[in-house]
């Protein structure tokens, strides 16, 4: 396949599969989406579902969040990797949210960027999948398909993100990048790869 077809072999293929793919963390609004998106670096979104309800059951709000110490943060989300470090911030955040943004979470790139512990991959998150802005976030699934796809030459999720947003069409952004993170979950996964079953990356070389 030429490039161009490949490109249109992906959407049409993730579209058959995932015509409606839900959001992977579990979240009730930006806030707890803020949080959730903060958490799953360098963990799953398994695990971060998984500790989540307990501590927003407990704060599940900017006020409540920064009325709990530090350790206290930790203790609820102590199965997560760098929980000293994500404890630390989501306080620091949910003050800043509080003295900031009278307790709402900003819409918008710079604002979240700037807010501890929330990095571009975070902020695109929020920002597609809550409040609908165009962004593609680019993970190590995303990163390693395009790769895959020879889509890409990044060197990092970075310059894969660039390539991703030049490759695909705007509109198909926020869904898009969703539908690449499951296929790369149910059919491409780095440790148990097999060209047999990702079938997308077979069909395009053969």
């Amino acid at each position: 396949m030429l490039k161009k077809e490949r490109i249109q072999f992906v959407i049409d293929e993730l579209e058959k599969l995932y015509p409606v793919p839900p959001i992977p963390l579990d979240h009730q609004d930006a806030f707890t989406l803020l949080i959730a998106v903060l958490l799953s670096a360098q963990t799953t979104d398994k695990k971060v579902n998984q500790v989540t309800p307990e501590l927003f059951a407990k704060a599940s709000n900017a006020k409540a969040m920064s009325l709990l110490e530090v350790d206290e943060i930790k203790y609820y989300i102590r199965e997560i990797g760098l929980s000293n470090t994500k404890a630390k911030n989501i306080k620091r955040l949910s003050e800043i949210l509080i003295e900031k943004y009278d307790g709402e979470v900003p819409e918008g790139f710079e604002e979240l960027e700037e807010l501890p512990g929330v990095g571009h991959k975070t902020a695109s998150v929020v920002m597609s999948q809550w409040f609908g802005h165009p962004a593609f976030p680019v993970d190590t699934h995303i990163h390693r398909l395009m790769k895959l796809w020879k889509l890409t030459k990044g060197k990092n999720v970075e310059e894969t993100e660039k390539d991703a947003k030049k490759i695909f069409p705007k509109e198909l952004w926020n869904k898009l990048h969703i539908q690449i993170i499951y296929y790369g979950r149910e059919y491409s996964p780095a440790r148990a790869w097999s060209l047999d079953k990702d079938f997308i990356t077979r069909k395009m070389f053969e």
